[in-house]
């Protein structure tokens, strides 16, 4: 999540398987502060400012050092939120050769890529986990059981401002922009941007959250700005291309996780305003770039919204408690809070409708699903329609964001909607696990689905295995990292690449580890099937927890859309 910040144009600058158990859910504990971030080497702007500029650009950084507070809560603490394995690495450049353990399956020829936040700088006041410049990393499979690993910064217009500034400059959307600092920081920001400091017009999102690969582009994605188009290099290299707007089609954000239809090859993808309405759209594109869709949504309110699902014939669009409220930090709140007077709902909207008066909305109380994992549709005996989603509903729905002295649980959940009669049924698997970040076979997303394949979030927000969720039996095979290991976000692989007919298990999960008594990263392959570990690749360098994963194969790398 982020919080988009607009500003004027500047005046001429610029290991093993086993049954189900439950776990205890543990909090999040302190720990000793990190060292600050190394900085990277990028291509900086030159920047001459006159003696006006001069003399403004010392006192606003004066201003801003007596804002710094010395107590945070953990939420924004850095202390907390980037140490440990969640500190920030440096750049690695392609490293060929790997150690590999095991045998690479042959149908992971290609690229698995993870997002994740990784800050440039230390912070100078609070950070959240999600704050921090995105950083991709990628591993190459090749043929003959050779693997090669890289990780580069996404080159973002807010990052390369910032790295000509030597440190920070931007706000951080959610470590900084609550209660009367927050209104300070933003105040600075604008008075920068209005003398020629910083330029907030070419955007200010950090694209770490959500990777997609759609028509032969990889986009890096968060919700505060559009998409940034990465090129995959020969070698294994990345390289960031620029901003992405589908060729001039759109001019708004784009939310972390748009969907690729597996039928039509059609994008579907969601942008929400926190400032004016229509606080949410709808877009698609068709296989080619072209959108072929725009529609406005009225919500009461502007709702945080991280994710969507489709079905195949429908969008689903979640309408729950966390919201904006600006309002909030006048009183010395977070924008970003929970509305228990509101009550939580999903919009059906057919994927033909050119407006929104086809949108059934159902209510579904007490329900918080960060992420949806799926969707489908069912007909009934008696023709009804149901719509059926399947997501990680979180409780207290905002401790992500703010303090709770609860535990957070994050159930795994199937809800099922009449559309007819807008009754509404639910499931929970896994009980007593907490289940996020994870993946079905895209080769099946829209359609039903009987296995999902998810990161058990414990100790929360480490990962410390992989959860094989039966849908249909209710069953749950897990497979853990073991002692002192964690992971993220697992991704599954179809035995036949990303296409082609095969079983919903056929195929393999990846994913990054990190042996923290060891000190080492890696990537794991299990077998889905058996949810047992075939291989594994040594990588040369530390690998932070991250968010969001994608794999690309070696027929679509052939297919990458040149730079412009």
């Amino acid at each position: 999540m982020q919080i988009c910040l607009q500003s004027p144009p500047p005046p001429s600058l610029c290991r093993s398987s086993s049954t189900i158990e439950t776990p205890p859910i543990r909090k999040l504990k302190l720990i000793t502060p990190p060292p600050p971030p190394k900085t990277v080497s990028l291509p900086l702007p030159l920047r001459r400012l006159n003696p006006f500029q001069n003399l403004a650009a010392s006192l606003l950084d004066a201003v801003e050092s007596s804002l710094i507070a010395h107590k945070l809560p953990k939420t924004v603490d850095p202390a907390v939120q980037i140490s440990g394995n969640f500190s920030p690495v440096p750049e690695c450049a392609v490293r060929h050769d790997l150690e590999i353990i095991g045998n690479l399956p042959a149908c992971l020829r290609g690229v698995y890529l993870r997002n994740g936040a990784n800050p440039m700088h230390a912070p100078i006041g609070g950070h959240h986990l999600f704050d921090g410049d995105g950083m991709i990393h990628a591993v190459t499979f090749h043929c003959g059981n050779r693997a090669s690993y890289s990780c580069r910064f996404t080159r973002t217009s807010r990052l390369q401002q910032e790295a000509s500034f030597g440190r920070p400059v931007f706000p951080k959307p959610i470590g900084e922009l609550h209660g009367h600092q927050g209104l300070a920081r933003l105040a600075i920001f604008l008075a920068r941007a209005g003398i020629g400091l910083i330029d907030g017009s070419k955007g200010t999102g950090v694209a770490n959250a959500g990777l997609v690969y759609f028509n032969g582009r990889l986009l890096a994605l968060s919700e505060d700005d559009l998409p940034y188009h990465v090129k995959i290099k020969d070698d294994g290299d990345l390289e960031t291309i620029g901003r992405f707007n589908f060729n001039g089609q759109i001019n708004c954000s784009m939310i972390a996780h748009p969907k690729v239809d597996p039928i039509s090859g059609d994008l579907h993808g969601l942008s929400y305003n926190m400032i004016k309405k229509p606080y949410l759209k709808y877009l698609r594109f068709d296989r080619l770039g072209k959108k072929s869709r725009d529609v406005d949504i009225s919500l009461r309110e502007p709702t945080m919204i991280h994710d969507f699902a489709i079905t195949e014939n429908h969008v689903v669009i979640p309408d729950h408690q966390v919201v904006f409220k600006l309002s909030e930090m006048i009183r010395g709140g977070s924008p970003v809070v929970f509305d228990p007077q509101k009550t939580s709902r999903f919009g059906i909207l057919p994927k033909s409708g050119v407006d929104e008066k086809g949108i059934v909305w159902i209510e579904v109380p007490d329900c918080f699903c960060f992420h949806l994992w799926n969707a489908w549709e069912e007909i009934g005996d008696n023709d009804e329609e149901t719509v059926v989603v399947v997501g990680s509903c979180m409780n207290p729905p905002d401790s992500i964001f703010n303090d709770r002295d609860q535990p957070l649980r994050i159930e795994l959940t199937k809800i099922r909607m009449d559309v007819r009669n807008r009754k509404v049924t639910r499931r929970v698997f896994g009980s007593g696990l907490n289940l996020e970040a994870g993946q079905v076979n895209r080769r099946l997303v829209g359609q039903r689905t009987r296995f999902v394949y998810m990161a058990i979030a414990e100790p929360w927000p480490k990962c410390s295995g992989i959860a094989k969720v039966d849908l249909e039996t209710g069953k749950v095979k897990k497979f853990l990292y073991g002692d002192g290991r964690y992971g993220g976000e697992p991704f599954y692989v179809s035995e036949n690449g990303n296409h082609g007919g095969d079983h919903e298990d056929g195929g393999f999960i990846v994913g990054f580890v990190r042996d923290e008594k060891r000190e080492r990263s890696e990537v794991v392959v299990v077998k889905a099937a058996e949810m047992e570990e075939v291989a594994a690749v040594r990588l040369p360098a530390r690998v932070p927890y991250g968010f969001h994963g994608t794999f690309v194969s070696e027929e679509e790398l052939k297919g990458q859309a040149p730079k412009n």
